[in-house]
């Protein structure tokens, strides 16, 4: 057994929810972003710290719709045909 099998189990399970984590990753980093800019008084790194995180949480809302709810509602679609 190789020892990445359970990487592509969990990409393969609907447990395994790793595709919209990188929005979520993302707004982490710009609120990193935001709070450092912030605290240092710089304001162009508080915008762009802002934008950042706007940005993946928009992004981890779209991801998850695509990789979740997408795959449900057609799971759900096939079931009442």
């Amino acid at each position: 057994m190789d020892g990445w099998d359970w990487v592509s189990r969990v990409h393969r399970e609907e447990a395994g929810h790793a595709t919209s984590a990188a929005g979520a990753l993302v707004a982490g980093v710009g609120a990193v972003l935001l709070g450092i800019g912030a605290a240092n008084d710089t304001g162009w790194l508080a915008v762009a710290g802002g934008i950042v995180a706007g940005v993946g949480i928009v992004g981890w809302e779209l991801l998850r719709h695509v990789a979740i709810d997408q795959k449900l509602m057609g799971r759900l679609d096939r079931l009442e045909k």
